[in-house]
């Protein structure tokens, strides 16, 4: 199928319009839920016309600012096009955007970092007010009215679900044989008489591959022919290969110790370097029948699928680099036997996590000597993206892991720090944390113990003195000894930092 051959249902060709078009239809002051997930599946062209609406009307000095939801991360076609146009008055769950960074941290745009499994249902709990349009990429409309979603699904069931109005880009790039590697699920329900979700294995389909959506909820089609934007990861680097060789260590330790099968639990991992870096070292290392459930596929994905070590992957989105991609795109019918795309309240729902027993893999700011995590805010308070699905999987995961490079910034900032500045992952929800200086095994540990472990084991050579003398001193001066803290001196780093340019 090509142009409007993808829109089969008869009451909609009346609908297709242009992007402008459909853009004037969106009022100011709107809750607007868009598709997208870490720069896959997000509408190409309406948000684009928007921006150049809200721009001609500030020109001419009328007040035009949205709210705009999403699953995470979009792409500059989206979150850079609305904020550069000062559209945006509101913004959720997640975003990695430098325009959308820079507005949040001015002030001048409002902004709600929220675990990933929750808006979904804060939707339909009427917790973030009234979702007034939607507007939702897929790759193509049944002749009955289904949806065949694109690549990714994020909230894209509730936006349809919840919103008055929906705006459908049908994007013709998108492959046709992503048809059926979806998997919906309908039966949530609301408290006291919620449903479990049946999933026991990371392979299992309990949905169906369309979305649902009223025809007559439709207000415009628009047709477009544009690829997803995905930046390339840089190939692994020393400290990413350390860290991975210190992380499959453990594995295969833990797999000795009977602790894990050998086929290991189902992978959860995180977007970046690092995370591409430990997949690859999988690839390379002695596990096979691997499963993953996560919330993006990305390139070390791909790669396990393609040598035989992985044999379902389940997540909400891809999150590949432009090779990765193409290779996605010409052998959908290699990759569509192993994987699954669900909703991100399917994908990140702590239930099933907790269930399947998800090893998680996630990057981190900074912690401290006790194992608190820091993975959103820059010297604690300016965003940097958000918190995204990582809590969702480390707090309900069977093993919790959290890496980094031990410095930043050339050496001027540590990753282990006294205190750190911002807190989203509290001690009781990190039990692993690694460096390319080594691995800190937090489990059964106290917080003395623990602090002496990560100073050891995960600091810098070089700040490492400096992080035993804080700790003898605070166990010498605080005025508890439990988790001892000199509170005169616990953001001295951060403070130091800000003055001098280096911790």
């Amino acid at each position: 199928m090509a142009g409007s051959e993808r829109i089969l249902c008869p009451a909609l060709p009346g609908r297709i319009m242009s992007a402008d078009e459909a853009a004037s239809l969106i009022p100011n002051g709107a809750n607007v839920g868009m598709s997208g997930f870490t720069g896959a599946g997000y509408p190409k062209a309406v948000p684009q016309a928007l921006a150049r609406r809200i721009r001609a009307l500030h020109e001419r000095g009328e007040k035009y600012r949205i709210g705009v939801w999403t699953g995470a991360s979009t792409a500059p076609e989206l979150d850079g096009a609305l904020a550069e146009a000062d559209g945006v008055e509101l913004r959720l769950p997640y975003q990695s955007d430098p325009t959308c960074r820079r507005r949040i941290n001015a002030g001048e745009m409002e902004y709600i970092d929220i675990h990933l499994s929750h808006v979904a249902q804060f939707v339909w709990f009427g917790f973030l007010g009234h979702l007034d349009v939607a507007v939702v990429e897929v790759s193509g409309v049944l002749e009955d009215g289904r949806l065949i979603p694109s690549s990714s699904v994020g909230n894209n069931k509730t936006w349809l679900e919840q919103a008055d109005r929906v705006i459908l880009e049908v994007n013709g790039w998108q492959s046709e044989r992503l048809e059926g590697m979806h998997d919906i699920w309908y039966g949530a329900s609301r408290p006291p008489r919620r449903q479990p979700i049946p999933i026991l294995a990371p392979g299992d389909r309990i949905g169906e591959p369309y979305l649902r959506c009223p025809p007559e909820k439709v207000i415009a089609v628009v047709e477009t022919h544009a690829p997803d934007r995905n930046s390339a990861f840089t190939p692994p680097g020393g400290d990413s290969r350390r860290i991975a060789g210190h992380i499959l260590e453990f594995l295969e330790h833990e797999v000795g110790r009977g602790r894990l099968p050998p086929e290991l639990l189902p992978l959860q991992s995180g977007v970046g370097n690092i995370a591409n870096a430990v997949l690859a070292g999988l690839g390379e290392g002695p596990f096979e029948n691997l499963t993953a459930y996560t919330e993006v596929l990305q390139d070390g994905m791909l790669d396990l699928i393609r040598c035989g070590r992985l044999e379902t992957a389940s997540a909400t989105a891809f999150s590949l680099g432009p090779e990765a991609l193409a290779d996605l795109n010409a052998n959908l019918e290699r990759y569509r036997g192993h994987i699954i795309l669900r909703p991100q309240e399917t994908s990140n729902h702590p239930e099933v996590i907790r269930r399947l027993g998800v090893i998680a893999m996630n990057g981190l700011i900074e912690a401290d000597i006790y194992g608190n995590v820091n993975s959103t805010h820059v010297m604690g308070t300016r965003i940097m993206n958000g918190i995204g699905g990582s809590g969702d999987f480390a707090r309900n995961a069977y093993l919790s892991i959290f890496m980094t490079p031990s410095t930043a910034k050339g050496g001027a900032i540590s990753a282990i720090v006294p205190m750190v500045s911002h807190v989203d992952h509290t001690e009781h929800d990190v039990q692993v944390i690694v460096t390319e200086q080594g691995l800190a095994d937090l489990r059964g540990l106290s917080p003395k113990q623990r602090a002496r472990l990560v100073i050891e084991n995960c600091a810098h050579p070089d700040y490492r003195p400096a992080l035993r003398d804080y700790y003898r001193r605070a166990l010498d001066g605080a005025p508890g000894r439990h988790t001892p803290h000199l509170l005169e001196e616990a953001f001295g780093w951060h403070l130091r930092y800000g003055r001098d340019g280096h911790m």
